[in-house]
């Protein structure tokens, strides 16, 4: 084998793995390897664990040498820094967490662990989840490794630039309006967000509730179906998480999509969108159709009220997680204050960014007195609607297609002083996540060198059919080119 054992998806390392060609502290020293060589450019990493990580893939190993086996034992993964590692950093990208360890993991990192996975560090992010680029991050931003010049999509762009740039084989991001599929767009890879409640929230750092998904980052449709069937399932501590058998989904991937009906909207394909964009996705959706697809017209019109209602409902819930962090009992205090009062308002005030502190203020606004009726709860019978619209199409067609970004991989600090053109990088992204949908978005070609992802969108907990047919465009997709030169260089 060679020394770029990095490159390998999950199954083609598992392949190598059970043949006995490699072995996972091989696999892991290259991805280690790897980092050193090129996140000083990406930024994907805020904690690189190699010790621990080379300690684990010893014991895989040894698990594989007794006769274990499984799709990820001896798999370097990396974790995005809002699930709670057992005795690691957890800080969300946020000053007002740094140095605090948590006592305990998340489920997903717990069955991750279990399923003898390897861990090689947690990832940067926008803090505590709020962004679209990757520039919120209280630490460092994150640069595409595509164009190191560009943002990688936020709020999980860290993972996505590991998994792009070979920094690690897969990463696991969460998604609440879109942290997982827009950064997987602009970074060329797979993201997938669940159904909600299909994956355990417990652990995972709250930003949005009612929204807040894990889901994972790939180099393949496989391999997503693979992490996803390690971390679903029931838990008992998340009371949102649904009590659904978990499938193998990734034996249901056999490029057969004949007969099967695929929705477009207009209504992702307006204003705002960028002419290249919506031509790779149309071509995209073409290329199902000519696999034995049938499309059909279909209308969202609530759509267009996806993202005020997002930016309503999303910070009110923001508001009230994070009014925890008040420099009591974790993270960032003042021990030079004079009483209660006085080290909330310092803590808060130096702990939280600029995003958040707006996104906090919106939400508290919204939920105060005389204005609760008027925002939060209008934005929630609106998410109805919009949730009703999908409803309404679902008995029509199997799936549907649409962009995933309106736009490739924009200029750093292009859009930091507006936010309102921020909040719109996720504006189709946004309805999904409010009807807890299952979606995914996989490349589907290059605008002036840059990625694009088709978003492809399915019924509640059919994630065996939305991985179906993004596997199946997958093996009809042209020859990815070789990743650019900037990140190597």
């Amino acid at each position: 084998m060679t020394d770029d054992l990095f490159r390998l998806t999950v199954a083609e390392a598992g392949d190598a793995l059970a043949a006995g060609d490699i072995s996972s502290v091989d696999l892991t020293r290259s991805v280690l390897d790897r980092i050193d060589a090129v996140d000083a450019r990406t930024g994907a990493y805020l904690l690189v664990t190699a010790d621990a990580a080379l300690a684990q893939a010893e014991a895989a190993d040894d698990r594989r040498a007794g006769g274990d086996a499984g799709p990820l034992l001896g798999i370097p993964l990396a974790i995005k820094d809002v699930l709670c590692t057992d005795g690691v950093a957890t800080t969300c990208a946020s000053r007002i967490l740094e140095g605090f360890v948590p006592p305990f993991d998340a489920t997903v990192v717990a069955r991750l662990k279990d399923a003898g996975a390897v861990l090689v560090g947690k990832t940067n992010m926008d803090e505590f989840a709020m962004g679209s680029s990757n520039e919120n991050s209280g630490y460092h931003p994150v640069r595409n490794p595509w164009d190191l010049s560009k943002v990688p999509g936020g709020s999980s762009g860290g993972s996505a630039a590991a998994v792009a740039a070979d920094e690690c084989l897969a990463a696991l991001g969460s998604d609440t309006g879109g942290s997982v599929r827009q950064p997987a767009a602009l970074c060329g890879c797979v993201g997938l967000k669940p159904t909600y409640g299909r994956v355990s929230r417990y652990g995972l750092v709250a930003f949005a509730s009612s929204l807040d998904q894990v889901g994972p980052l790939t180099k393949s449709v496989h391999d997503a179906a693979v992490l996803l069937a390690a971390t679903a399932g029931h838990d008992p501590r998340d009371a949102t998480s649904l009590p659904e058998p978990v499938p193998n989904f990734a034996a249901e991937l056999d490029g057969n999509v004949e007969g099967l009906r695929v929705g477009v909207a207009p209504e992702y394909f307006g204003e705002g969108i960028d002419a290249g964009v919506a031509s790779a996705v149309e071509d995209a959706i073409g290329a199902l159709e000519a696999n034995g697809t049938e499309i059909r017209a279909i209308t969202l019109p609530h759509t267009e009220y996806a993202l005020p209602v997002y930016y309503v409902i999303a910070p009110s819930e923001a508001s009230a997680n994070l009014a925890r962090y008040n420099g009591v009992k974790y993270g960032l205090s003042d021990p030079q204050a004079v009483d209660v009062d006085e080290m909330m308002a310092t803590v808060r005030a130096q702990g939280f960014g600029a995003e958040v502190k707006r996104r906090i203020m919106l939400g508290t606004f919204a939920l105060s007195s005389g204005y609760y009726d008027a925002y939060y709860l209008r934005a929630q019978k609106v998410r109805t609607l919009i949730k009703q619209d999908f409803d309404t199409a679902f008995e029509s067609v199997d799936v549907i297609a649409a962009p995933t970004s309106p736009t490739t991989a924009f200029d750093l600090g292009g859009r930091t002083a507006d936010p309102l053109a921020m909040y719109r990088a996720d504006v189709l992204t946004l309805p999904a996540s409010l009807a807890g949908l299952p979606a995914i978005s996989v490349p589907c070609g290059f605008v002036d060198g840059l990625p694009v992802g088709l978003q492809l969108i399915a019924p509640p907990l059919h994630e065996a059919r939305l991985l179906r047919v993004a596997d199946a465009y997958e093996r009809l997709r042209p020859e990815t080119p070789a990743l650019r030169q900037a990140v190597e260089a």
